[in-house]
């Protein structure tokens, strides 16, 4: 969850709004702080708020209950680092599908989130609208190739496969690599992404990557 954690550019958090969830998770050791807290300290800048199970909720559908939950996971996550203005709060049900794709008719009182932004703000209904707001990150690929390594396999057949998350510059197959700090240097054979073979990974990519006569001994995680 860590490593999946650091690597994103937007954090989207599943508040449960059923009666006795959203208080175990917004409690002293709850999840809903603890998931929040992680997310802002590995740097996930961006945070979009699902108020999920609304079903559930005491009456069904409850504008009350996602008012009261939006105004204290707001006054959490201030507290964490993140600016509220900027955050979607989202009331949904995942069961049921209200709110994810297409606005529902169940909750006629919600008037959409709203994300105020220096140069603009904007607006939409569902989780969907959210995540198509995100700002994507400038991907650096004028830079050195940068590529923390997450594992290191062995595949029958193929060799040995180095994966992980492009930060910087660009991988291509047929290129040299070093891994630092043990200076081991390698021709990238083939890179795949998705079990798909590409001709090129660049920033944000998690891929795998086959490499010449390197054993999975002398690479490990974290170069």
């Amino acid at each position: 969850m860590i490593t999946g954690t650091s690597q994103a550019d937007c954090a989207v958090l599943i508040v449960a709004a059923g009666v006795g969830e959203f208080e175990a998770g917004i409690g002293k050791n709850g999840q809903t702080r603890e998931h929040a807290l992680l997310a802002f300290t590995l740097g996930v800048k961006q945070m979009i708020i699902g108020v999920n199970k609304m079903d559930s909720t005491e009456p069904p559908y409850s504008q009350a209950r996602f008012e009261e939950i939006t105004k204290e996971v707001s006054a959490y996550i201030k507290k964490v680092g993140y600016n509220p203005d900027t955050v979607a709060f989202v009331p949904i049900s995942g069961w049921h599908g209200d709110n994810m794709i297409e606005p529902s008719e169940k909750m006629g009182w919600y008037k959409g989130w709203e994300i105020k932004r220096k140069d603009n703000t904007v607006t939409g209904k569902t989780l969907v609208n959210a995540l198509d707001a995100i700002l994507l990150p400038e991907r650096p690929t004028n830079k050195p190739l940068r590529l923390p390594l997450q594992d290191v396999y062995k595949i029958g057949g193929i060799g040995t496969v180095p994966c992980g998350r492009v930060e910087t510059g660009l991988l291509k197959p047929g290129m040299n690599v070093t891994f630092a700090p043990s200076g081991h240097s390698s021709e990238v054979k083939s890179v795949e992404m998705h079990h798909q073979a590409i001709t090129e990974a660049g920033p944000g990519d998690n891929v795998g990557f086959n490499v010449k006569n390197l054993s999975v001994n002398e690479i490990r995680r974290g170069m």
